[in-house]
């Protein structure tokens, strides 16, 4: 087995091919976004729209194969080893592990999309033969928003924080996607064309994912300054200036380092979503909320395989067009963010145990989605079936700020709301430039603070591209651009699992194990061959 990873942080040199070809492809995205925004959102639209209908059901089948393969390694011999020395402690305590990898992981999804998408699953169900009727609607809207935001985020995260926490802290590799392919492409695959490929992919997807975030924020943001009255009819200039200002909060809060800036932050932020989420459990519908929670976890359970299922072959255009605007953006989505959230949940889960990593990685916000869900979404529906239109409110983004404007104090809520985007947003974001940072100089803990500048910069652009490139449905943009990163590195995440398991049944731990077993079955097989008399 290799050296285990060095104690103390060491800086490195720019990865010159790496971030090189990384900014270059960077730079040729801004220069067609900001000269004909409307021809790169026509040519993500269609990227998109062939994807879902030809390869759709690579996205379903890997998937949910990230859920079984995370799920088997937890409970196999595998779920023993640590995620470093042996008999080595963890890094951080279980509350501040638990409250950095919630936020890092897909915090400002939930404050987007925790009204939105099971009202919007309530009013149109999915358009196949599993789309339910009636009062079904109610408990299937939740169970298809959990099957976008429970096991499958976190085990694709898992898949990639496994593969860089192994590496990095039980075989002293560096912190970075290629070394997690040590066993298929050899020592240093860093250094090879395959290796820097690799790395660039990973770098591709984290701008993109963490761009795509940024985005959706914004508009959050801007719908609930609007709802506020805080300004008026706003534009594209509008959400150019709201990205500028959380580039630069998220930069400087990523300059600061995880200890300080990160664990800070999130720790502000998980008491201030649990008292959001208190609030509106206890002056909504009570009742009704709590009674969704059960019955939401059954149906998920129960419709699993039929969501899994779902690609772009079985059905007609509707059915195409739902999948696009729905599963197949999420799994891009999370596709897209897994480089860098799973490389952060590696950094704060050094001395874990595999099996430790996955249950709490996968367990403990599922969990929390499921809450969140059913609190946010049931109140919106109750709302929606007794006569408020919720959904006339406009887009996904204003639609959290109806259900607040028909409960106590609406105008503290929308302010509470507006900060926690802005939080949970910069939370993600500097976990991300941080990674990136990692990717750009050989996977350094420390990476150089002028290298956290250039990618927050880049993020930001990104997303103002991103929501340019939409024309007037700013989302769609957003949700096209973000598919186009996310194809070429499933591949990269399919790959690695095959790598890492290689990796474990090599493992130290393992291969003791074996020796014991095998010295116990000798053992036995000669007491049995010479009893005793």
């Amino acid at each position: 087995m290799e050296r285990p990873a060095p104690d103390e942080p060491t800086r490195a040199p720019t990865d010159r091919v790496v971030f090189g070809v990384a900014a270059l492809l960077v730079l040729i995205f801004l220069g067609w976004g900001v000269s004909s925004p409307g021809s790169l959102g026509a040519f993500a639209d269609a990227a998109l729209r062939w994807a879902v209908k030809d390869i759709g059901w690579v996205f379903a089948l890997v998937t949910t194969g990230f859920v079984v393969f995370v799920g088997w390694l937890a409970l196999s011999r595998y779920g023993a080893i640590p995620l470093g020395r042996d008999g080595e402690q963890p890094e951080f305590r279980t509350p501040s592990w638990i409250a950095m990898m919630f936020i890092a992981g897909m915090g400002i999804g939930l404050m987007f999309f925790g009204v939105a998408e099971p009202l919007a699953h309530y009013a149109q169900p999915p358009p196949d033969s599993f789309a339910p009727t009636g009062e079904a609607a109610v408990r299937a809207s939740l169970a298809t928003t959990l099957f976008h935001w429970a096991l499958h985020p976190w085990a694709i995260y898992s898949v990639v924080g496994l593969a860089i926490g192994y590496g990095a802290f039980r075989r002293g590799r560096k912190q970075t996607i290629s070394a997690a392919f040590t066993p298929l492409l050899g020592s240093r695959p860093a250094t090879k064309p395959i290796g820097k490929a690799i790395d660039v992919l990973a770098l591709w997807a984290t701008l993109f994912g963490s761009a795509a975030s940024l985005g959706i924020g914004t508009l959050q943001i801007n719908s609930g300054m609007r709802s506020a009255g805080w300004i008026g009819a706003a534009g594209g200039a509008t959400l150019v200036l709201i990205i500028g200002v959380l580039t630069i909060c998220f930069v400087a809060s990523a300059v600061s380092g995880v200890a300080r800036g990160i664990q800070w932050l999130s720790g502000i932020n998980v008491a201030l979503a649990a008292s959001l989420l208190l609030f509106v459990l206890i002056t909504g519908p009570t009742v009704f909320v709590l009674s969704l929670i059960p019955t939401a976890i059954g149906n998920y359970v129960a419709d699993f395989a039929e969501m899994a299922g779902r690609a772009g072959a079985t059905g007609d255009d509707a059915v195409d067009e739902w999948l696009s605007a729905w599963t197949i953006f999420y799994w891009a989505w999370w596709i897209s963010w897994a480089p860098f959230v799973g490389t952060f949940l590696a950094r704060i889960s050094r001395g874990r145990t595999i099996r430790q990593f996955v249950g709490g990685v996968l367990l403990v916000p599922s969990a929390v989605s499921v809450v969140w869900f059913a609190v946010f979404g049931g109140t919106a529906i109750d709302l929606q079936r007794h006569g408020t239109d919720v959904t006339a409110a406009g887009g996904e983004e204003t639609q959290i700020f109806a259900v607040i404007n028909a409960l106590p104090i609406p105008a503290v809520i929308t302010a509470l709301v507006i900060v926690l985007v802005a939080i949970f947003f910069i939370t993600g974001a500097d976990s991300a430039s941080l990674v990136m940072g990692k990717f750009s100089q050989h996977g350094t803990i420390s990476p150089s603070k002028w290298m956290i500048v250039f990618w927050g910069v880049a993020t930001g652009s990104v997303a103002a591209i991103m929501l340019l490139s939409g024309g007037d449905d700013a989302l769609e943009g957003i949700q096209n651009v973000t598919f186009l990163a996310s194809v070429p590195f499933a591949l990269v995440m399919v790959l690695m699992c095959v790598s890492l398991s290689q990796d474990l049944r090599a493992d130290d731990l393992i291969e003791r194990r074996r020796r014991a077993e095998a010295r116990l079955a000798a053992l036995v097989e000669s007491d049995e061959r010479d009893p005793p008399a």
